[in-house]
C-alpha cells in the first residue's frame, strides 16, 4: 500500500509539472534544476530580492539552501521565505554546513527562527548543530559522529514542529510521531557534488503535489533512491563523472514497475 502512494505521488509530480522556486547554491544550480526538469518538475531560480517574493507566492513548493551564503542572499531567504508562509507554500530548508562555522550554524537558526519552515532536509550533522547538539563534520560533510540518527531526526522534527529527512547511508523521514527509514541509494551519491541539494528540490517536487509532507517526503526518497541505484548499476564501472549525467536520465525514466521491484522503506 505504502508503495503504491509513492507511486501515485510520482506520477501526480509529472503530470503537474509543479513550479519549484530555488535559492540555492552556486556550485549546484545547474545540476538542481536539470534535475527536476528530468524528473517532470518546472525549477525556477530567482534571489533577487526585488522578486523572490513575487516568485514564492506563485511557486508549488520553496527551497532554500545556504550552500554559498553572503548576506543578500539571507535577506532574499528569508523574504522568499515569509511571502511563501504567507500562501500557504511549503518550504524546503537544506542548513548546508550547518556547524562547520559559527555564520553557517547561526544563519540556519536565524531561516528557522523568521519563516516557518514545513520540511529540514540535511545530513546527521547539519540537522544536530541546527538544534544545538553536537555532531562532527568536515566542511559542509558529516563526520562519523557516534549518535542515532533516527533520535536526533525524532528530537528535532519534535523541537522544531516540522518534518526532518536526514540522509546518510540510510535515510530516516519524521515528523517526531511517526518514522520512515528508505534504504535506497548508492555510495556514488557521495562523489557527485550537489546529489543531497537535488534530492532537497526532489523533495520540493513533491511536497508541491502532496499535501502530507510526510509522504511526500518519503516517495521523494524512495524514487530518488531507486533512480540513484539503477544509474549506479549502469554507469559504476565508468566513474562519477558517468553516473551523474546517468542519474538524470533516471530520474527520467524512473517508474512504477522500479519502486515496486526496488523501493525499500519500512515504518520504524
Amino acid at each position: 500500500m505504502l508503495i503504491e502512494k509513492i507511486i501515485d505521488t510520482l506520477d501526480r509530480v509529472r503530470t503537474t509539472n509543479p513550479l519549484v522556486h530555488n535559492i540555492t547554491n552556486v556550485v549546484v544550480t545547474n545540476f538542481t534544476a536539470n534535475g527536476l526538469l528530468a524528473l517532470g518538475a518546472s525549477p525556477v531560480m530567482a534571489y533577487a530580492k526585488q522578486e523572490v517574493q513575487d516568485m514564492a507566492s506563485i511557486a508549488g513548493a520553496l527551497v532554500l539552501n545556504m550552500g554559498t551564503l553572503n548576506e543578500t542572499e539571507v535577506e532574499a531567504m528569508v523574504l522568499a521565505g515569509q511571502a511563501a508562509n504567507e500562501k500557504g507554500v511549503p518550504i524546503l530548508f537544506d542548513p548546508v554546513g550547518a556547524g562547520a562555522t559559527p555564520y553557517r550554524t547561526e544563519t540556519a537558526q536565524r531561516i528557522l527562527r523568521e519563516t516557518k519552515v514545513s520540511i529540514l532536509r540535511g545530513n546527521a550533522a547539519e540537522v544536530a548543530h541546527v538544534i544545538g547538539e553536537q555532531w562532527s563534520i568536515k566542511g559542509v560533510d558529516s563526520g562519523e559522529g557516534h549518535g542515532n540518527a533516527i533520535s536526533l531526526a525524532q528530537k528535532a522534527a519534535a523541537q522544531l514542529n516540522l518534518v526532518v529527512v536526514i540522509t546518510g547511508k540510510e535515510d530516516v523521514i519524521t515528523d517526531g510521531q511517526n518514522t520512515y527509514v528508505v534504504r535506497n541509494g548508492d555510495a556514488l551519491l557521495t562523489k557527485v557534488t550537489g546529489a543531497g541539494c537535488l534530492l532537497t528540490s526532489v523533495i520540493g517536487a513533491f511536497a508541491a503535489v502532496e499535501s502530507d509532507l510526510l509522504m511526500a517526503s518519503a516517495s521523494a526518497l524512495v524514487s530518488y533512491g531507486v533512480a540513484a541505484e539503477i544509474a549506479a548499476n549502469n554507469k559504476r564501472e565508468e566513474g562519477p563523472g558517468s553516473f551523474q549525467i546517468e542519474l538524470l536520465n533516471q530520474l527520467a525514466k524512473v517508474n512504477g514497475d522500479h519502486i515496486r521491484q526496488m523501493g525499500l522503506i519500512d515504518k520504524h
